[in-house]
């Protein structure tokens, strides 16, 4: 090999380890990208299963709202029929 060769190879040897560097640093990159978009769709799951269990303590609320109400009604038409 002449010397205008061995300098190309050596300079191509170069961009290959730089290029390999590139790439593992940007896998790594995405790597923690994926587990924290995991990790986010985890959190969500939670929340969603949180906001469900609300919801379902909730309902009786405006059921006991509207026994009070009638409660109320017939407790009023009662003392009026009394008078």
């Amino acid at each position: 090999m002449t010397t205008p060769e061995v300098s190309v190879a050596l300079e191509l040897e170069r961009l290959r380890g730089t290029c390999e560097t590139g790439f593992t640093r940007v896998d790594g990159q995405l790597a923690l990208l994926v587990q924290r978009g995991d990790q986010t769709d985890k959190d969500i799951a939670e929340l969603k299963a949180e906001v469900e269990a609300l919801k379902r303590a909730r309902w009786p609320l405006p059921s006991i709202a509207a026994v009070v109400s009638v409660s109320a009604l017939a407790v009023t038409l009662w003392q009026a029929a009394g008078r």
